[in-house]
């Protein structure tokens, strides 16, 4: 068994891992902090915080201290992340849609598609940037595959949220 330094299991909850997400050409897009709270069979929980306020297109400004439940696959093409105002309070959900994601020691790492949902709190939803996909699709070339993969990815999404499965609940879950 691997420790850290505080003597936790450094593949276990608590350990610190860095999210990096890439563009289809391999080229980073983003990279936070987060910190694993459990892996079970292929989901992936972490757990964030902005650590200064961002202004985003979309969601307009989004506080230091808001709090970001994570939710990846290692087997589906999509994430979830369920944002909660620095007082705790639901402040919406935001689903990508990417290439499964991968975790390798401290990086969890995924290629994002360009399409995004976002969902209300009270699960109202639009499904985002599908021009910018169209775009890259052609750009990057995207196979059958991953144009077969993304369909069923936003199909997937759709019926959780409208039926409110796991993470779309009212309440965190952990």
């Amino acid at each position: 068994m691997a420790f850290d330094v505080g003597g936790r299991d450094a593949r276990g909850p608590g350990k610190k891992l860095i999210v990096r997400t890439h563009k289809y050409d391999g080229s980073l897009h983003r990279t936070w902090d987060a910190e694993l709270l459990r892996q079970e069979g292929s989901l992936v929980v972490l757990d964030a915080k902005f650590p200064e306020e961002v202004t985003h297109d979309l969601l307009g400004t989004i506080a230091s201290g808001t709090h970001s439940l994570e939710y990846y696959w290692l087997d589906r093409w999509y994430n979830v992340f369920r944002f909660a105002q620095p007082d705790g309070k639901l402040r919406n959900y935001y689903c990508n849609i990417s290439l499964p994601a991968s975790l390798e020691d401290d990086v969890l790492s995924y290629i994002d598609l360009d399409i995004d949902i976002l969902v209300q709190p009270d699960f109202s939803y639009q499904i985002l940037d599908l021009d910018e996909f169209e775009k890259n699709s052609a750009l990057y070339d995207y196979s059958v595959e991953v144009r077969e993969n993304v369909q069923s990815a936003i199909s997937q999404l759709v019926e959780m949220i409208e039926t409110r499965a796991f993470p779309f609940e009212s309440e965190p879950p952990a």
